[in-house]
């Protein structure tokens, strides 16, 4: 089973700010969802608050030590190693074999040594934001770019879709559960 992160990224690291989107990008929203749908997705509390809904055809898996969220679909529970025990057990009902990681910037961090895999939207601009996405070492990943999209009336920056693929652990740490 593999683990999965989902992320669209600005150029100088920013994922958030606060729970605002920062960017409608029509043609990203379709690679998060191409990626997502049919798998669990793990998220951190003020990223489920930030959707503002239950993801369908996912099973939504919230980690928080306070929330209490009672909608069909959502599953809280306190801490990352709760939460990808869950996802794995939920991936097999479904017969998937990804689990996602869909943040926020804590929740990647914790998450990335045992990530095998990462679907990232690379956004070109900068923007202002309290949420970063953790640096990269390049050298433990293989990286391909599989499409982009330009600024129109759907989407509000240029952007680039990669996947990249674990190729070594050296530089990965352990996650804080």
């Amino acid at each position: 089973m593999k683990m999965i992160h989902v992320v669209a990224v600005a150029r100088n690291n920013v994922i958030g700010d606060g729970n605002k989107l920062l960017w409608k990008i029509a043609d990203d929203l379709k690679f998060f969802k191409k990626n997502t749908v049919g798998k669990p997705v793990i998220m951190g509390r003020k990223t489920f608050q930030s959707i503002g809904m239950v993801l369908p055809g996912r099973d939504n898996i919230v980690i928080s030590r306070t929330a209490n969220i009672d909608k069909e679909g959502v599953f809280v529970v306190g801490n990352i190693s709760a939460a990808i025990t869950l996802a794995q057990s939920c991936a097999e009902e479904r017969g998937a074999d990804e689990i996602c990681v869909i943040g926020g910037g804590e929740i990647y961090r914790q998450t990335l040594a045992l990530t095998d895999r990462i679907y990232l939207t690379a956004v070109d601009a900068a923007v202002e934001g309290d949420t970063t996405y953790p640096s990269l070492a390049k050298v433990d990943w293989r990286i391909e770019q599989i499409g982009s999209c330009s600024r129109n009336e759907r989407n509000q920056y240029d952007c680039k879709f990669f996947i990249y693929d674990r190729i070594s652990r050296k530089s990965a740490e352990s996650p804080d559960n």
